[in-house]
């Protein structure tokens, strides 16, 4: 059990004892050769190669800014709710504006769950200013 720094100093020499609680990692003269025999027992694990790219082959994928565009055919609004192209249900977006009445109502509903514990939480003597007003803003939206 460990009984951590307020334990005292530990007694000199032969009566020295570990106060943390943690175990040495060998009790007798020799036990690491024994430890480091039954680790070589059994082949490691193999990590993949983790070398990062050269720089050399990093530059060779960058397009340069005013070059000419890869996908001459493809408007530029493509991927936004406005203008020519696909929009954003081509990225497996959801448009913006679809949705959001949903989750605010789920979100309100959660808080209005959560409020008596909030205004708790508020009422307490160390909750720190900041935490009272964000309840405050979170009471006042519902």
């Amino acid at each position: 059990m460990a009984r951590g720094p307020m334990a005292g100093a530990s007694g000199p020499g032969k009566f020295a004892k570990r106060t943390d609680g943690l175990s040495a990692p060998s009790q007798y003269y020799g036990e690491g050769v024994e430890t480091a025999a039954i680790k070589g027992g059994a082949p490691m694990a193999k990590t993949p190669d983790v070398r990062g790219a050269r720089a050399s082959d990093v530059r060779a994928s960058v397009t340069p800014l005013f070059a000419d565009s890869q996908r001459p055919d493809e408007p530029v609004t493509a991927g936004i709710a406005m203008g020519e192209g696909p929009g954003p249900e081509a990225l497996g977006m959801r448009p913006q504006q679809q949705g959001m009445e949903e989750d605010d109502i789920r979100f309100r509903a959660a808080i209005k769950d959560y409020m008596p514990v909030l205004a708790y939480i508020s009422s307490l003597p160390n909750t720190s200013p900041e935490t009272r007003k964000v309840i405050r803003q979170l009471r006042d939206n519902l």
